[in-house]
């Protein structure tokens, strides 16, 4: 069962912080404060919903305190907890930008019309996103995202245009298509 199309993956607990019950959470906003702006924020599945009051910064992410989460124990069951806000709730985002989540699942097709993949997830570290894509053919790959390799995003149609550098399919030049 997939994320409801209506939620967007804000932010992820890393566990416990401290013994009074604060959290280490990561944010994937623009904006890593602006995660608390967004909330309640809920788990993928809605049984859960907290309030987030950021504590301050610490490596990586920062300390926060999450309603309903009085003991290190608790934060510590919640490690691993993917946190989610309405898209409503987000800010509109220009027409060349969007939500990882928006991506993900897109069908892949060459610049030619052949498709080759499925976004299977997306990827930041720090140097750029990258999509992973499962192929028809050549596993996982990692294409950069970016409007040389992905000139096109049909969100409409659920796909992507790709245009991925040479060698990148099959390793030897080659691409999708030849023979």
């Amino acid at each position: 069962m997939g994320t409801p199309p209506d939620l967007v993956c804000v932010g992820a607990i890393a566990g416990a912080f401290g013994v009074r019950g604060e959290v280490r959470l990561k944010s994937f906003t623009a904006d890593p404060e602006a995660i608390e702006d967004y909330a309640p924020l809920t788990t993928e599945d809605g049984a859960q919903s907290f309030e987030v009051e950021i504590t301050r910064p610490i490596n990586s992410g920062y300390a926060a305190r999450l309603s309903g989460v009085p003991t290190k124990e608790a934060a510590d069951a919640l490690k691993g907890t993917r946190l989610y806000a309405p898209r409503d709730r987000l800010p509109a985002l220009p027409d060349d930008e969007f939500y990882h989540a928006d991506l993900i699942g897109l069908e892949v097709y060459d610049t030619g019309g052949v498709r080759f993949g499925r976004v299977k997830a997306v990827h930041d570290h720090g140097a750029g996103d990258l999509l992973e894509i499962v192929t028809v053919g050549f596993g996982e790959i990692f294409l950069p995202f970016t409007r040389e390799a992905v000139p096109t995003v049909d969100l409409t149609a659920h796909r992507l245009i790709a245009d991925p550098p040479p060698g990148l399919l099959g390793g030897d030049g080659t691409e999708v298509g030849d023979e």
